[in-house]
């Protein structure tokens, strides 16, 4: 150091350093103490900010899977008209039917397999109905039907499909359940 910068600095002695200390204590002890607070404040800084960017992280990802999701719903209405084309044509018409017709019913399921696979390559996957138990939370029950022999509060029918994106709800699935109150057939044993 040059003699300039001795003079510029201000001598200090080692008890005027740490401002907080109590009454008697050592200056050695609140140096301590004040360096094992600015050690924790130091942690829990970096603690913090490793949550926050463990939660940018995950932001970011679900912002990712789930960006598509409006495109999506308005895709599946689609998917519903398609199924609703393909179900208006039953299997014995289709099969008397002209090789013209045959080949606009066999396009117009090229192209409904087309889109539910493109659906699922982005997450979009239909809600199972096929245990037939009811739902609320995957299936909204639009009426009470005779049960036809299902316990009741079982699915009936699927009147329109639900989808899932990712592991979120998409479109509830409607169905009718069966009526409660019924009773299902008794079974007979004697057979």
């Amino acid at each position: 150091m040059s003699e300039e910068t001795e003079q510029e600095m201000p001598e200090a002695s080692i008890a005027d350093f740490p401002k907080n200390a109590e009454a008697g204590q050592e200056p050695t002890a609140a140096l301590r103490a004040e360096m094992e607070s600015l050690r924790d404040q130091r942690l829990r800084a970096l603690a913090e900010l490793e949550n926050v960017r463990r939660r940018a992280d995950r932001d970011k990802q679900e912002a990712s899977q789930y960006a598509v999701t409006k495109f999506a719903r308005d895709m599946v209405s689609i998917a519903d008209n398609f199924s609703r084309a393909l179900n208006a044509c039953p299997a014995p018409l289709k099969e008397t039917a002209d090789p013209q017709i045959k080949a606009v019913l066999e396009g117009v399921e090229a192209t409904d397999r087309q889109l539910m696979a493109t659906l699922e390559r982005y997450g979009v996957k239909p809600v199972s109905t096929e245990n037939g138990k009811f739902d609320p939370n995957l299936h909204q029950a639009i009426a009470e039907v005779p049960g036809n022999g299902k316990p009741a509060g079982t699915i009936v029918d699927v009147v329109q499909s639900g989808y899932m994106i990712g592991d979120r709800l998409l479109r509830p699935a409607m169905v009718t359940v069966a009526r409660r109150g019924e009773t299902p057939p008794p079974v007979d044993t004697k057979a």
